[in-house]
């Protein structure tokens, strides 16, 4: 089961696309974090949700908030698939232990092996105010982010 509205984010500590160790607390009093557990890189809906958030990178920045988006490919992939993509906000590797991050946050797929497509809106204590929990083939819709940050 995900986690819920109200309830305190999991910190956690991965590493992003340029090996970086990004943890979740580090934001903790500074920022709002918008968490968006994806599937894998380099597939069609994936991609499309990634570039359209690329694409409005400013709707987050102005509403003081850190996109923070992971899955379970490792750092050398998500490497390679920024770079192609151009995506300049933190990819974050939950590789090993494989899935760790994602099933403290109750979106992994066991039977699949990866995240499924959970958003969560985190204010700067660290308590989730907004999640969507999406199945793999089913896209997220970008301006339902931009509607719960507008109401923290």
């Amino acid at each position: 089961m995900a986690i819920q509205v109200g309830e305190k984010a999991p910190d956690f500590e991965l590493k992003d696309n340029h090996g970086r160790a990004v943890r979740l607390s580090g934001f903790r009093g500074r920022k709002n974090v918008v968490l968006l557990f994806y599937p894998f890189a380099f597939t069609g809906v994936c991609t499309g949700e990634l570039c359209e958030l690329r694409d409005n990178l400013p709707q987050f920045s102005d509403r003081d908030t850190e996109l923070l988006a992971v899955s379970n490919d490792s750092i050398h992939t998500l490497r390679v698939f920024a770079e192609q993509e151009g995506l300049e906000y933190p990819l974050l590797s939950d590789f090993w232990p494989h899935g760790n991050v994602s099933r403290a946050y109750g979106v992994f797929d066991e039977d699949k092996g990866c995240a499924v497509r959970g958003t969560f809106v985190i204010d700067k204590e660290g308590v989730v105010r907004w999640t969507v929990v999406n199945g793999l083939p089913d896209a997220r819709d970008l301006n339902d982010y931009v509607k719960a940050l507008d109401s923290l």
